[in-house]
């Protein structure tokens, strides 16, 4: 604990117990009301430090690297606007269950609503968008005040982590002078060893997170709704956990059921058995066969962002069993019979494994092997269709990028067209490959700034896809790429303006002026100059062996932006 003055004692305080409850990392945005909380991370040991010039920028840079670790991580700015531009940062992690700590400095009550400068209203700001808010006070630096910052401390990181369900937290810290480390030998007053020390190397208070299996009758009703269906379909949305591929990969032996898998889900691609993979079942559910309408539907994880997909299911009705351990309520079809909210891969192995009954699939293989013929139907038709397409498919690009990775390494998908691209696209894989993604809010916001964060916090090389409207909306974030000794591509898939409005109704409906102006509005912008302008290598792939030699080829350029480069794909949408 820093000494120095009772700023600097309340807020080291309050790193260290963050640090000791497992924060590695901390965004910073400068300012001055916030200097107490930097200086205080960037102090603290074990806890590394980001500094991000854009409030903007660093919250999405903070959601990357939380996603991709699943650890909580700090976020820090200072008063009035600048805690304002998280909000767009907060929703994404507030729906997509990533665990923030984001630290507000404010001015203290006696300077707001008088027209002190830098001042807003930062009482919950973000309203019911984040788990926890707690308006930190101003505490002297005697027992109580420093117990106090050390509890909000341990409080915060337990909410944000999952208590029960991950996301952001919020806390306001109304600072007063002095805010520099001025020294004042008065200001601490304390004279506890637990108020001035914390418990060593363990947080002041610890919070556990049980997680198990459902209960015996809920296993029981599971087992026997699949034993009682002829047709079932296994839904594999966005969610993090890897060692879910080989048990969900039995399960699916067992239950004679394909897998619906997104790349998000991480079971498209790894090592394990990829037998039941269905990749190609946007094209299938728009085909409404009678035959490959499922009875039962079991999901792990989100529904998967196929809208084609999404109302084939809400048609058929099927019973539909989601399994959510995130206790959210992803349930877009309104009709699921049964939601367990537990530990997947505790479930998984429970009803492999069950004393009462024994996992037993249909009688036959046909509605497996329809699944399968009608995904080979379907993979032929979408490699002639790239062939034919005048320039580059934006499928073949997603497919080409996903063949070049190596084990470990990991794919950070841009809302809109290109996560909806690559998940009719990319097919099953051997490589041990991490797939991401904003799509808690769908936004296009902040996609570059997640990328860079996921590839810090994780240090796995990593490729962003993006399209030339999300690149330029967040531009300004490859300032976050100096001094990034990880290997990034950026991929940037141009099409000249926002396709994916292409292939709505608005398309048909507006005429082509009005459509162009307010829908595809292409940016007239050059990817080249923004490349020139952060000083990072750059690369335009107009075929997919320029893409090749692009992904591969290596920064020889002495650009202080360590392994981060930009590769431009003209493409077809």
């Amino acid at each position: 604990m820093d000494r120095t003055n009772r700023n600097t004692a309340l807020c080291s305080a309050f790193a260290e117990e963050l640090a000791r409850s497992g924060v590695e990392l901390a965004v910073i945005s400068p300012g001055s009301r916030s200097t107490p909380l930097a200086l205080a991370f960037f102090r603290q040991s074990g806890i590394e430090t980001e500094v991000a010039l854009d409030e903007r920028s660093a919250g999405f840079f903070a959601v990357g690297a939380a996603q991709a670790s699943g650890k909580p991580v700090a976020l820090v700015c200072t008063s009035g606007t600048a805690a304002a531009n998280f909000c767009p940062a907060v929703a994404e992690a507030d729906l997509s269950s990533v665990p923030l700590i984001v630290l507000t400095a404010d001015r203290p009550p006696e300077l707001r609503d008088i027209g002190a400068g830098q001042t807003i209203d930062q009482v919950k700001l973000f309203g019911d968008g984040v788990r926890w808010f707690c308006e930190v006070g101003s505490h002297e630096a005697d027992d109580s005040g420093l117990l106090h910052f050390r509890s909000v401390a341990c409080r915060g990181f337990a909410e944000a982590n999952g208590d029960p369900r991950p996301g952001p937290v919020h806390l306001n810290f109304p600072l007063r002078d002095p805010l520099a480390p001025v020294p004042d030998e008065d200001a601490v007053t304390a004279t506890g060893r637990l108020a001035l020390e914390g418990r060593d190397d363990a947080p002041l208070t610890a919070v556990t997170q049980c997680t198990g299996g459902a209960d015996r009758s809920t296993v029981n009703r599971l087992v026997a709704t699949i034993q009682a269906a002829d047709r079932i379909l296994i839904l594999a949305g966005r969610q993090l956990d890897s060692s879910l591929r080989q048990p969900l990969a039995r399960l699916a032996n067992a239950c004679h059921a394909p897998v619906l898998a997104e790349p998000t889900s991480q079971f498209r691609a790894g090592p394990h058995d990829r037998g039941a993979v269905i990749t190609a079942y946007e094209r299938i559910a728009r085909r409404r066969e009678k035959d490959l309408a499922p009875d039962l539907v079991i999901r792990l994880g989100e529904f998967p962002t196929s809208k084609e997909l999404r109302k084939w299911i809400t048609e058929t009705k099927p019973a539909q069993i989601v399994i959510d351990p995130a206790f959210s309520w992803y349930e877009p079809s309104r009709t699921a019979d049964l939601i367990v909210r537990c530990d997947p891969a505790t479930l998984l192995h429970q009803i492999e494994n069950t004393s009462e009954q024994r996992i037993d699939g249909p009688a036959g293989n046909s509605f497996w092997n329809r699944w399968l013929d009608a995904e080979k139907q379907e993979r032929a038709e979408i490699a002639v269709a790239w062939e034919k397409t005048d320039g580059l498919a934006a499928g073949a690009v997603h497919a080409a990028l996903s063949g070049f990775q190596s084990d470990g390494n990991l794919i950070y998908t841009a809302s809109s067209l290109p996560i909806r691209d690559q998940e009719e696209s990319v097919p099953a894989l051997d490589h041990d490959l991490m797939f991401l993604a904003n799509r808690g809010a769908n936004g296009i916001d902040g996609l570059v700034a997640s990328g860079l964060g996921a590839a810090r916090a994780t240090r796995r090389p990593t490729t962003i896809i993006t399209g030339d409207l999300g690149f330029f909306h967040d531009v300004g974030s490859l300032a976050l790429a100096r001094g990034l000794d990880v290997p990034v591509r950026i991929v940037v898939l141009n099409n000249n303006g926002g396709g994916i409005f292409e292939r709505l109704p608005q398309r048909e409906a507006m005429s082509e002026d009005e459509f162009e102006a307010l829908m595809s509005t292409p940016s007239g912008l050059d990817v080249e100059n923004a490349a020139r302008l952060y000083l990072l290598p750059f690369h335009r792939a107009t075929d997919l062996g320029e893409l090749e030699t692009a992904f591969k080829a290596l920064d020889d350029s002495g650009s202080p932006y360590g392994g981060v480069s930009i590769i431009e794909v003209p493409v077809r949408s």
